[in-house]
C-alpha cells in the first residue's frame, strides 16, 4: 500500500497507488475514499483490489482506476460526503436504485449520489475509472450557479451517457486531467490552476447531467445578474479576509441598502452579510484542505475574519455538516 505526496513551494502532489488481496482491506480503502458501504463477494480470497490515481492538488477530488479482479456487489446506504462517478474501461457494472436497474459499460457511466441508497454489482473483469468529487465542493458550485443556498440534497440520475452528447465531453475533460497528471512539467501540479479545473469538472457535471436541480439551474443560467451585482459578488469575494462591512459593500454597489438587500434576496436567497460569511466559510474550508493543519484551525479561521472562535465552530458545522477538527481528521486520514 502507498501513497505519495510531494510539498513544494505551495504545490501539493499526492499519488495514489495501493494493491490489497483482503476483503476488509478493499472496503476500508474505498470507505476512506468514497465514503461507508458494505462489501459483498462469493469468494472472499479471490479479492485482489487495486487502485491508482491522483487526488487533485488543493482539493479532495480524486481521479484513478480500481478493479477488484472478482465479481464483487458494494451496498450503499449514504455515501454521506462524496459523489462516485464511474465509467468502466472493460468489464461491466449495473446499479439498483429505487428499483431501477441502470446497465454500466464502457458507454456508459454510473453517478452515486450521498442520500442515494443503491447496490452496486462490478464484474470481475471490470476495470473502471473513478472520480470521487467531494459534497461540499458539488454544492458550493451549485450555490454558486443558482445564486442561492441549497433547500435539499443534490441528487444526480444515476446514469451517464458516456458515448455521445455533453457526458462525453466531461470524460473527455477527466481523461485530459489523467493524462496532465502524469506529465512532470504539467501546469496542473500547480494548486491554483488545478482548484480551476476542479471547478470546470463540477460546473460541467452540473450543467449536463439530470438532477433534481436541473430546472433550477437552467432557469438561473439564462437569468443575468445585474452588473452592479456582479461589480458588488467580486468584491466580497476578493476582499472576504479583509475587515469590510455593509457601508463597504454598499459604497461597491452603488444603490441604496434595501434595493442592495432586495436584490441580494431575489438573486442569492439571501442578504449580502450572510453570502460574505458564507464565502468567508468556504475561504476556511478551502484552507483547511490545502494546508491539512499544518496552520492552527483558529489561526485559519481568524485570518477569514473570524474573532468569535466558538460561533465560528457552529456555523462551520451548520454549513457543511461537520466541524473544522472533522474536516481536519478527515483529510489527513487520506494523506
Amino acid at each position: 500500500m502507498l501513497g505519495i505526496q510531494n510539498i513544494i513551494s505551495g504545490r501539493v502532489e499526492k499519488e495514489i497507488a495501493t494493491e490489497i488481496f483482503d476483503l476488509e482491506g478493499a472496503r476500508s480503502w474505498m470507505e476512506s475514499i468514497c465514503g461507508p458501504h458494505n462489501l459483498r463477494v462469493k469468494n472472499p480470497r479471490s479479492v485482489h483490489f487495486r487502485h491508482t490515481g491522483n487526488v487533485l492538488s488543493s482539493t479532495t477530488t480524486t481521479i484513478g482506476n480500481i478493479e477488484y479482479n472478482t465479481d464483487v456487489s458494494v451496498e450503499i446506504d449514504d455515501l454521506q460526503n462524496s459523489y462516485s462517478i464511474s465509467l468502466p474501461l472493460s468489464g461491466f457494472q449495473e446499479l439498483e436504485a429505487a428499483g431501477r436497474p441502470v446497465q454500466s459499460d464502457a458507454a456508459s457511466g454510473i453517478i452515486i449520489s450521498p442520500s442515494h441508497p443503491c447496490t452496486l454489482h462490478i464484474s470481475g473483469n471490470c476495470r473502471k475509472t473513478l472520480v470521487r468529487i467531494s459534497r461540499q465542493a458539488m454544492e458550493s458550485g451549485l450555490e454558486e450557479l443558482i445564486h442561492r443556498p441549497l433547500s435539499e440534497p443534490l441528487i444526480f440520475d444515476p446514469f451517464m451517457d458516456a458515448a455521445v452528447g455533453p457526458g462525453s465531453a466531461w470524460w473527455r475533460t477527466v481523461r485530459y486531467i489523467e493524462s496532465e497528471l502524469n506529465n512532470p512539467n504539467t501546469l496542473f501540479l500547480n494548486s491554483y490552476f488545478i482548484r480551476e479545473m476542479e471547478q470546470a469538472l463540477i460546473k460541467g457535471i452540473l450543467l449536463s447531467q439530470p438532477s433534481n436541480y436541473s430546472s433550477i439551474i437552467g432557469s438561473s443560467v439564462e437569468k443575468t445578474l445585474p452588473g452592479y451585482l456582479n461589480r458588488t459578488v467580486e468584491f466580497i469575494r476578493q476582499n472576504a479576509q479583509e475587515n469590510i462591512s455593509i457601508e463597504d459593500i454598499e459604497s461597491t454597489a452603488g444603490v441604496t441598502r434595501n434595493k442592495l438587500y432586495n436584490d441580494f434576496k431575489k438573486y442569492f436567497g439571501e442578504p449580502p452579510t450572510a453570502y460574505l460569511k458564507r464565502v468567508r466559510l468556504e475561504g476556511v474550508r478551502q484552507d483547511i484542505l490545502i494546508d491539512r493543519g499544518y496552520e492552527n484551525i483558529s489561526g485559519i479561521a481568524m485570518k477569514w475574519g473570524f474573532n468569535h472562535l466558538g460561533r465560528f465552530s457552529a456555523d462551520y458545522k451548520k454549513q457543511f455538516n461537520e466541524s473544522p477538527s472533522d474536516t481536519l481528521q478527515r483529510i489527513r486520514a487520506k494523506v
